[in-house]
């Protein structure tokens, strides 16, 4: 059965990746991630919206995607290193903080796809989106922590759990299984997955081919590609049978793909 996540919009999809800073904004200093990066993809239409979870330390699930301040404030500190009160101030001038939480709430219609940065934060941001997971895709580099952040969510008691895209190490297993030709072992890699979201490539090696979009889609599985922001290249991934495109430009990727 299809996952909520996914009914009701059609494809390709438009995820904005950390919402969405157009060139204006950027030059005014907004943040990616920021209340005013999530506010301008809803704005311009985006149904999804792809960020990224770490926690604080005082516990506060936030929207940031590095490890640490430097980046994007200037502050050489580690996001867990610093109270979500200290986060507001340093990104009062940046489009605002937004924790896990306020997102959720303050955008009942858009749906997140949270990727799980930090270890800790995993079983906190399970708890968070469990009353939502209707509207929530939960993703990892780490399988480990996906599945930790998935338990929480079920543990949580929200009725559905969220959808979820595969790890590192799950897309290795489907690489290895499409080489061998072995659709046995295709299904068992992606046993539970809903999304493949992968780059094109990853150095030399190719990893959106036919043979696996025809396999992901052969078990009910979705191919989500990252980061496309080239017009052209959204069109001829779209072309090739993928069904979602992350993108800095959601506005640009809205009109082309329309």
């Amino acid at each position: 059965m299809t996952h909520p996540w996914f009914r009701g919009v059609s494809t390709p999809r438009v995820l904005a990746h950390r919402g969405l800073v157009p060139s204006d904004a950027a030059t005014g200093g907004i943040a990616e991630n920021s209340f005013a990066a999530i506010a301008a993809a809803h704005s311009v239409g985006a149904h999804y919206v792809e960020s990224d979870c770490h926690l604080t330390a005082d516990g506060v699930v936030v929207l940031f995607h590095d490890e640490d301040l430097s980046r994007v404030t200037g502050d050489p500190r580690r996001i867990a290193e610093v109270t979500v009160g200290e986060l507001e101030s340093l990104m009062a001038d940046r489009g605002g903080l937004i924790t896990l939480e306020q997102a959720l709430d303050a955008f009942p219609t858009v749906r997140f796809n949270l990727d799980v940065k930090a270890e800790e934060a995993a079983v906190p941001v399970g708890a968070t989106v469990a009353p939502f997971a209707e509207r929530v895709l939960v993703t990892s580099f780490s399988d480990d922590r996906r599945r930790r952040a998935l338990a929480a969510a079920s543990a949580a008691g929200g009725g559905i759990v969220p959808a979820t895209s595969a790890g590192t190490a799950t897309i290795t297993r489907l690489l290895a299984a499409l080489s061998l030709r072995s659709d046995r072992l295709v299904a068992r890699a992606l046993r539970g997955i809903d999304a493949l979201q992968i780059p094109e490539r990853q150095g030399r090696i190719r990893l959106v081919s036919p043979r696996l979009i025809a396999a992901a889609h052969r078990h009910g599985v979705e191919v989500h590609v990252w980061t496309v922001n080239d017009p052209q290249d959204m069109v001829r991934l779209v072309e090739q049978g993928v069904d979602g495109i992350v993108t800095d430009r959601a506005d640009v990727a809205l009109e082309t793909l329309a």
